[in-house]
């Protein structure tokens, strides 16, 4: 049996949607219950009681109105805190009303006899309106004196059609209360015909709508809002990927570099999007055979999201081109590309592995800008190569950057990749699963094959980052 203490835990729980649903249908069997007695009422009656009851069966449609709509709410999600309207009056509850923020709303009730020229209000209608109590009513002359200037042609149509057609009030205006405060009043009402069938006077009830329709109002700007930014995450995720693809190497499946002569390098790449994102990020991943015939490898991290951070990122890649194409060492090229990044206008951090692989002597001449070492699978085994100095590009100034070289043999795997790829407490951990498949690189025919098994063991869906990998293998 729950302890008292739990389950009183278990009542302050919010329902669920289930509970929700109920209710909605509840509420729903109760406004057409109401209407269908609400419609049998007599439509002229002259008995005040029987037209406060009337007024009251209308009202409670309207409440239901209000409480279906507050319960949908509830099933859709929270509803966001009230935010004050810059572009509207403060609203502030009069002292005897309810408390600002609640949904709950005064009701008064008034008549003006059109041939006594005699007024009746209510208590109420004077909380409501913000009047003293001691003073006498209002005229029907006098009553757009406490209405907000744009909200008066509003008023003057429903009383005219009221009084000389005999239609049923039912609208919304703003009054403006004696403290300035402006609050937004829904009437009802309808004419009481006289013995030769004319409007002998106008009854009304009226009650403050004042924090529903600030509540209402705050939900649906809150929707807009939520679409604009929905869509414009939807053209920057477009833009992005467009940046992207324009500036990545367009070959797709297996590629051999250089092309000319019979030592070369069989590569293949994919980029892996994250599953916990929709915007792109700053991974590239290249390949470039270079003037002198060697080859060009490389992959990078900006770090971010989005359409700036994929800009920047076709900014590095193009310079890591141009700076090998000139001739530029790895080491060098990171120092230079630290350098670009420090100087951007907008800061920012990314990391980076620049390869230069001559084929005549099978010799890789390597750096990196805090980024994981490539691996090397060799006759069945991986290793992690050992990696030389250097920081992250744009953490310091004047950073300078180390290069090592390694001998490759025929049949020879490397596997460059950006750390979205895997993940773990320390890079010992994080890299195993990598490591893992050398016997099933070992028995690939191509990169090609290589990269598809990398992404049917880490393209699953719980990967929370983008990521790029690249397979080169020595064929001769």
């Amino acid at each position: 049996m729950p302890s008292p203490v739990s389950a009183d835990r278990s009542a302050a729980q919010p329902p669920g949607r289930g509970s929700v649903e109920a209710l909605i249908t509840q509420t729903r069997r109760l406004k057409g219950d109401v209407d269908a007695v609400r419609r049998d009422a007599k439509s002229e009656v002259l008995d005040p009681e029987e037209r406060w009851q009337r007024a009251l069966y209308d009202l409670a449609l309207h409440q239901l109105d209000d409480l279906d709509a507050h319960l949908a709410q509830l099933r859709d999600g929270p509803l966001p805190a009230p935010a004050e309207p810059v572009d509207t009056p403060v609203v502030r509850p009069a002292a005897a009303g309810p408390a600002r923020g609640s949904l709950l709303t005064r009701v008064g009730s008034a008549e003006w006899n059109l041939l006594t020229d005699e007024v009746s209000w209510s208590g109420e209608l004077y909380q409501i309106l913000g009047l003293d109590p001691a003073a006498p009513a209002l005229t029907l002359d006098e009553l757009p004196s406490l209405i907000l200037e744009e909200d008066r042609p509003k008023l003057t149509a429903m009383v005219t059609d009221c009084l000389v057609d005999a239609k049923p009030i039912d609208g919304e205006f703003r009054v403006v209360r004696s403290d300035t405060t402006v609050r937004t009043v829904h009437m009802m009402g309808e004419p009481v015909l006289g013995a030769d069938g004319g409007t002998a006077s106008m009854w009304v009830v009226l009650r403050d709508v004042s924090e529903l329709r600030r509540s209402q109002r705050t939900v649906r700007e809150t929707h807009d809002t939520l679409h604009h930014h929905r869509r414009q995450a939807q053209t920057e995720h477009r833009l992005a990927v467009e940046l992207q693809e324009a500036v990545l190497p367009p070959w797709r499946g297996s590629l051999r570099l250089p092309h000319r002569g019979p030592q070369t390098l069989d590569l293949a790449a994919h980029c892996l999007p994250a599953a916990t994102s929709a915007l792109i990020g700053g991974d590239w991943y290249d390949a470039l055979e270079l003037s002198d015939g060697a080859t060009l490898l490389s992959v990078g991290d900006l770090t971010g999201h989005g359409v700036a951070v994929a800009s920047g990122m076709a900014m590095l890649l193009g310079a890591v081109r141009g700076m090998a194409m000139a001739g530029t060492e790895p080491g060098p090229l990171l120092a230079m590309l630290n350098q670009l990044l420090d100087a951007t206008v907008q800061p920012a951090l990314g990391s980076a592995v620049c390869c230069r692989y001559r084929p005549g002597t099978r010799t890789l001449v390597w750096a990196q800008a805090g980024h994981p070492a490539p691996l090397l699978y060799r006759n069945g085994t991986g290793r992690v190569l050992h990696a030389p100095d250097g920081v992250l590009l744009g953490a310091t100034t004047g950073a300078t950057y180390g290069q090592t070289e390694v001998t490759l043999e025929p049949g020879d795997i490397l596997l460059l990749h950006t750390d979205g790829l895997v993940s773990g407490q320390n890079a010992t951990t994080a890299i195993a699963p990598l490591l893992g498949l050398a016997p099933r690189f070992g028995a690939a025919r191509t990169a090609q094959d290589c990269v598809r098994t990398v992404v049917e063991e880490f393209g699953g869906a719980e990967r929370e980052d983008d990521a790029c990998v690249l397979v080169a293998k020595v064929t001769a």
